[in-house]
C-alpha cells in the first residue's frame, strides 16, 4: 500500500479545497455547512430561440460566466481521475497507480491528501454515486463515455462526501472535464451535478432505499457494496463466530480511509525514525507503528527497507507461524544450500510481491534459520527479491515457479510453510477500493481449486512435526474454513493447532478474540486490521 493512503488535509475555498469528511460511502463524510445549493436549470429562463437568458447577479455556483470559468485541470483533481481511469481502462490496481501519480504531478502533502481521498472515496463509494447519478441522468449510464462518468463520479464524491463548497467542486470539475474530455461533455458533467446538489448525501440515500424491504439491498446502497458482497459478509461473520447484526459495523469500516501500518524487520531495522516524523507506537504488535501518511519515501530506513509499510493483519500472522513451538528434533533439520547455518528451513509458497517474506526473512535471520521464498510470476520474484535485500543474503532465497510443484520437489524439507493463498481479497476492501466492484462470486470458484493445490503442496513439503500456516486475506468460508476443511478430511496426518492462541501469544494484547474452533479471523471493525485468515496445520511425527 502507499505511504500516501491517509485522509485528505484542509484548505480554504480560495484553492477549491475543502477536507474529507467522517463517513459515507466512499469514506469521506456529510458536506460542510458552506456548501451552497441548487437544482436543474429553470427552463424558463430560454428565450424563444431556447438561449438561456441572463440570471442576474445572484449566481448559484460561481460569479463567472461559462467563458471565463476554470478550463484547466486542477492537479490534484487530475490525479484523482487519471486513477479512475487506469483502474477502469487497464484493469490496474489504485494503491499502485496513485503514488506514481502524485510524483509526477508533483503534489504536496495537502494536494496528495485531497487527490489521495478523492481518489479511494470514488472508487469505494461507486455503487452508490452511480445509483444517484442515474436519477440525474436522462439516459442509461452504461451509453455514457467512460471517462465522463468518471468525471462524475469525482463531482459527486466532492459534493456528497467531502467538505468542498459545492462551487468550487463544480467549477474544478468542469474545468478538469474541459482539459482532458472536451467543451461538449463538460457542458453535461456541469447539469448533472447541479442535479446533484439538489440534496444531501443522506437525503440521496433515504430516497434510494425508499420503499426498499429488501436489508441486503439497503446495505449495498447505503454502504456502497455489491449485494454479493453483503451476503458474503454476513455468512462470513456467522462462519467465524461473531453475529451477523455486526454487518453494517464490517461494512462501514471497509469505507473508513486506513491508516498506515509501519514494520520494522526484527534485528534490522528501527521505528525511531518514523515516530520522529509523526508516527505512533502500534497497539496490536511488536515493532508497528501508525503512520497518518505523507510521502514515507523520505524516511531513510524506508528507502533502506529496514522499514516497511505492512498491514498489521499481516504482521500477525507472519509472526505467529515463527513463534509456533516446534518439537526438538525440528531444530536440526536440513537447511538450505546457502545457508550452512544447520537451521530450520522455512518455506514462504506465495510470496509476492513480498511484504510477509521480508518479515519472515528478518524472523529467520535471527534464529538461524532460512527462508526461501517462491512466486511465479518473474516480475514478482523481483519485487520479492528487492523486498528481501535489507535481509542478509545468507539467509534466503528466491524461487520463480509454481508452487504447486514445490511439495512434490523438495518433499518434507521445510520446517515452517506460508501459504498466502491467491484470494478474492474480500479483507482488503479498505485498501484497494476497486475490488469491491472488480470480483464476482465466478472468482470464489475460480479460486477455489488453486487454493486446494497449494495448500496441499505446501502440506508435501512440511517435515513430520513441522506447521503450515494457511492465510488468506479473505473472510469468505469458501476461501477459508471450507478449503482447510477439505484437504484435513483426506488425510490422517495433520492437526489444526489453536490458532487463534497462536495470534495471541505474538500481539501486544494477548486477548485478540479472533479465535474460532482452532482457525482464527481478524476483522477491520474488530482489530483494525485487514480480515486475515489464519489455519496452523501440524504435520504429525
Amino acid at each position: 500500500m502507499s505511504g500516501s493512503d491517509g485522509n485528505a488535509g484542509g484548505r480554504g475555498s480560495a484553492g477549491g479545497r475543502g477536507s474529507a469528511g467522517k463517513s459515507g460511502p466512499g469514506g469521506g463524510g456529510a458536506a460542510g455547512s458552506g456548501r451552497g445549493r441548487g437544482g436543474p436549470r429553470d427552463s424558463s429562463n430560454r428565450n424563444a430561440k431556447g438561449r438561456e437568458r441572463n440570471r442576474g447577479p445572484q449566481r448559484s455556483f460561481t460569479e463567472q460566466a461559462p467563458s471565463q470559468r476554470t478550463r484547466r485541470a486542477d492537479p490534484a483533481r487530475l490525479v484523482a481521475f487519471e486513477v479512475l481511469r487506469a483502474v477502469a481502462e487497464e484493469d490496474a490496481y489504485a494503491n499502485l497507480v496513485l503514488p506514481a501519480r502524485i510524483r509526477h504531478h508533483r503534489l504536496d502533502k495537502r494536494d496528495a491528501g485531497f487527490a489521495t481521498e478523492l481518489s479511494y472515496g470514488a472508487l469505494r463509494g461507486q455503487g452508490t454515486y452511480d445509483a444517484i447519478l442515474a436519477r440525474c441522468v436522462d439516459r442509461p449510464l452504461a451509453q455514457l463515455d467512460p471517462a465522463i462518468l468518471d468525471a462524475l463520479r469525482i463531482g459527486a464524491h466532492q459534493l456528497l462526501a467531502m467538505r468542498v463548497p459545492a462551487h468550487a467542486a463544480l467549477d474544478q470539475t468542469v474545468g478538469l472535464a474541459r482539459a482532458v474530455i472536451g467543451a461538449g461533455p463538460s457542458a453535461l458533467i456541469n447539469a448533472v451535478l447541479r442535479k446533484v446538489t439538489a440534496h444531501s448525501l443522506d437525503e440521496w440515500l433515504d430516497l434510494l432505499v425508499a420503499g426498499e424491504t429488501d436489508e441486503t439491498k439497503i446495505a449495498s446502497l447505503r454502504y456502497a457494496h455489491p449485494e454479493w458482497i453483503v451476503r458474503a459478509m454476513r455468512q462470513s461473520l456467522v462462519a467465524h463466530g461473531r453475529s451477523a447484526a455486526e454487518i453494517n459495523d464490517l461494512l462501514e469500516a471497509d469505507n473508513a480511509a486506513p491508516v498506515v501500518n509501519l514494520v520494522a524487520l526484527p534485528g534490522l531495522g528501527s521505528l525511531e525514525e518514523a515516530l520522529d516524523n509523526g508516527a505512533t507506537p502500534g497497539e496490536l504488535v511488536e515493532g508497528s507503528a501508525l503512520s497518518s501518511g505523507g510521502d514515507l519515501g523520505r524516511l531513510a530506513s524506508v528507502r533502506a527497507g529496514t522499514t516497511r509499510v505492512q498491514d498489521v493483519g499481516s504482521q500477525l500472522v507472519a509472526r505467529a507461524l515463527a513463534a509456533v513451538e516446534l518439537p526438538a528434533a525440528e531444530l536440526s533439520g536440513t537447511d538450505l544450500p546457502a545457508a550452512g547455518s544447520g537451521g530450520e528451513a522455512w518455506l514462504d509458497l506465495c510470496a509476492g510481491p513480498g511484504g510477509k517474506a521480508a518479515l519472515l526473512g528478518a524472523l529467520a535471520h535471527q534464529r538461524g534459520a532460512t527462508l526461501l521464498a517462491n512466486e511465479p510470476a518473474p516480475h514478482r520474484a523481483k519485487l520479492v527479491s528487492q523486498a528481501l535485500s535489507a535481509v542478509p543474503h545468507d539467509s534466503w532465497q528466491v524461487r520463480t515457479g509454481d508452487g504447486r510443484e514445490v511439495g512434490a520437489e523438495q518433499p518434507e524439507r521445510f520446517s515452517r510453510v506460508l501459504v498466502d493463498v491467491p484470494c478474492t481479497g474480500l479483507g482488503a476492501l479498505r485498501r484497494r477500493p476497486e475490488s469491491r466492484w472488480r470480483r464476482s462470486p465466478k472468482d470464489i470458484t475460480d479460486l477455489g481449486l488453486l487454493q486446494r493445490e497449494l495448500l496441499s503442496s505446501a502440506l508435501a513439503a512440511v517435515r513430520p512435526g513441522g506447521v503450515v500456516a494457511y492465510v488468506t486475506c479473505s473472510p469468505h468460508p469458501a476461501e477459508t474454513t471450507a478449503v482447510v476443511a477439505d484437504v484435513l478430511r483426506k488425510r490422517t496426518d495433520l492437526e489444526l493447532l489453536d490458532a487463534g492462541a497462536a495470534l495471541d501469544a505474538v500481539s501486544l494484547t494477548g486477548n485478540l478474540g479472533a479465535g474460532h474452533e482452532l482457525t482464527a479471523q481478524l476483522w477491520p471493525h474488530i482489530h483494525h486490521t485487514d480480515a486475515m485468515f489464519l489455519a496452523l496445520i501440524r504435520k504429525k511425527a
